[in-house]
């Protein structure tokens, strides 16, 4: 149980269903009011029956449940009974589609914002990097944000000083360090405030979707980083939609719907389960679409063999036996066939075709016997195309898309870990000379 540093039970968060509240800019002067103001507000809160507190011995936070809610008329459960446990060193992910309730968790867990009800615990010096325009003021320039958000993790000037070389060169924005960061674009913002987070040294790391603001080198850069920090014990809660993001980085995976917790377990498991049930979403839809008007429509698709509970989800390298499902309703001659494979990145995979090919109205299921797919963990898609000699008759990405969920076996680099996963042995023989 000590080595438990984030303790969440029955933690829930309630909003206002069209609520707005009008935004002011908040000066420096505004800031170190707020700071002053704290200690009383929290007075105030003790005597409306809602207690927020610190434990001086873990460095914790501690919510207890207000004693009167709201009815449910206009209002939303953000987070409903969220519990879970986090150990010391362990790699987080979060998922689960937008309006999950993934960054209002984060937020709670930063301290931004209060729960509703339940309780949270973390033990830790916490650095966060959620969503651009948190942490910073933007009044400040870099390097006096530099020194405040160290000074907020506790840390000695002279500890920050030796990290600030290493946050600025990583950050990449040498010349604008005496910039207010007010007058940064997005993605220098983002820089800078991952690269903060990331060599302040918390113990832990919460990381939301941000990292999509910066470029593809950046990225690469970022989840490098926190492999980094997690190799050296720290604990880190990443949220993301980049599944490839999570399979390398994360060692087990909360999935996260309507505010509640759907999956929590192993990282394969989890985001196995999660992508078939997105690539799923609209099949039933595309099935039922009226096809009487064309000479022929691709209906479905399926993994034969291996046999899985999820038609979709391939869980070994080969050999693999595909069917496609397609409906003629008009004779077809010299028909022209073709199958492609593409990766998220909309690149080509595999392509093969066969031509002279004739079909009768009826329904003909075309069969592929793969002896290898060695591809990497990560989604994939299909698509098919049925021509005649007049031109189109079908094209189609096919749904669901395809689920890789192999154990990956490359390089721990992902730069390097290129596009295949094929497994390979090792050894070194020695020779006397």
């Amino acid at each position: 149980m000590n080595d438990v540093v984030i303790k969440v039970e029955n933690l829930s968060k309630l909003y206002r269903i069209g609520q707005r509240e009008r935004q002011r800019y908040y000066t420096l002067r505004d800031s170190l009011a707020n700071v002053i103001k704290a200690p009383f507000r929290r007075l105030k809160q003790r005597a409306k029956g809602k207690e927020q507190r610190v434990n001086p011995e873990t460095d914790s936070m501690l919510y207890a449940p207000c004693s009167l809610l709201p009815s449910n008329d206009g209002y939303i459960w953000a987070l409903k009974d969220v519990s879970f446990s986090v150990k010391r060193g362990e790699v987080v992910g979060i998922i689960g589609r937008n309006g999950a309730g993934k960054t209002t968790l984060l937020k709670i867990l930063s301290r931004i914002t209060e729960p509703t009800e339940g309780y949270a615990e973390i033990r830790g010096r916490v650095g966060s990097l959620l969503e651009v325009g948190t942490g910073f003021h933007p009044e400040l320039t870099g390097r006096e944000n530099i020194f405040l958000s160290g000074a907020i993790l506790g840390m000695r000037k002279a500890e920050i000083r030796r990290k600030f070389d290493d946050i600025v060169a990583f950050a990449e924005i040498e010349k604008f360090i005496d910039t207010p960061i007010k007058r940064y674009s997005s993605g220098m913002y983002v820089r800078l405030a991952f690269a903060v987070a990331a060599h302040l040294e918390p113990e832990i790391l919460l990381v939301d979707e941000v990292l999509a603001v910066g470029d593809i080198a950046f990225q690469k850069k970022c989840l490098g980083k926190m492999g980094d920090v997690a190799k050296e014990g720290r604990t880190v809660l990443f949220v993301s939609h980049q599944m490839n993001q999570i399979r390398r980085l994360c060692e087990k995976v909360i999935w996260m719907d309507s505010g509640q917790i759907k999956k929590m377990e192993k990282t394969a498991t989890v985001v196995g389960a999660y992508e078939a049930a997105m690539s799923s979403m609209s099949l039933d839809a595309a099935r039922e679409m009226d096809d009487s008007h064309v000479a022929a429509r691709f209906l479905k698709w399926e993994i034969v063999e291996p046999h899985n509970e999820q038609s979709n989800i391939l869980t070994t390298m080969g050999p693999v036996t595909l069917r496609f499902v397609l409906k003629v309703n008009r004779p077809i001659r010299n028909g022209h066939h073709g199958i492609a494979l593409f990766n998220n990145d909309n690149q080509l995979m595999w392509g093969t075709d066969a031509n002279k090919l004739a079909f009768d109205p009826g329904v003909y299921e075309l069969v592929y016997e793969l002896p290898v797919l060695p591809l990497r963990p990560s989604t994939y898609f299909w698509r098919v195309s049925l021509y005649d000699e007049k031109g189109l008759i079908d094209f189609w990405d096919c749904i669901p898309d395809l689920i890789v969920a192999t154990s990956p076996v490359t390089h721990s680099r992902d730069e390097w870990a290129g596009i295949l996963n094929i497994p390979c042995r090792f050894s070194i023989e020695s020779h006397d000379g």
